[in-house]
């Protein structure tokens, strides 16, 4: 992934003669005076975040003796991915939708949400760990008697009921560059 790269003298070679200024140095062991060679790295920004979705990226086969099934996963480590909670309503009725955006806009000064309605839960599930989202709150009719809602993680896909006042600090928690250690 980094670029190496053997100038030889050129660059200072030139530089010298263009600027007029001495760029030699003397070697004082062999009595001699030369211009030195550079050796110029690179690595960048970019070759380090194409490095980093090559070894995120994965593709898993969930299938069962029933049926074939498989998903597509970006694995980013949850401090480096660009949206950490998705919010995901079961329903576009019954009260779903304004606890889903109650829980957005609790969410949202702190890290980066993503709120959806649209399509079956399950295909929900499989865009967010596309992009890498590392959970996702799913709003039931439970969450309305109970103040719960199921949080999903995305590289183990395990869920559990958590309290809708429990999301910001177990995210938080997660998210942390601390979490590992």
């Amino acid at each position: 992934m980094e670029g190496i790269h053997s100038r030889t003298d050129f660059d200072l070679r030139n530089h010298q003669e263009y600027s007029r200024k001495k760029l030699q140095y003397h070697d004082p062991e062999l009595n001699k005076s030369y211009v030195p060679y550079v050796i110029e790295t690179s690595i960048g920004v970019d070759r380090t975040v194409m490095m980093l979705i090559c070894e995120a990226y994965a593709e898993e086969d969930l299938s069962t003796a029933e049926k074939t099934d498989s998903r597509v996963v970006l694995k980013l480590p949850p401090a480096m991915a660009p949206v950490k909670l998705a919010i995901l309503p079961l329903l576009k009725k019954d009260g779903l939708p304004e606890i889903g955006k109650e829980i957005l806009n609790a969410c949202k000064p702190y890290f980066k949400c993503f709120y959806e309605e649209k399509d079956a839960i399950g295909k929900r599930y499989r865009r967010m760990d596309a992009i890498g989202t590392p959970f996702c709150v799913t709003i039931d009719h439970q969450s309305k008697e109970d103040e719960t809602v199921t949080i999903r993680y995305r590289d183990s896909m395990k869920q559990e009921r958590i309290k809708i006042a429990d999301i910001r600090e177990t995210i938080e928690r997660q998210i942390s560059f601390n979490a590992g250690t």
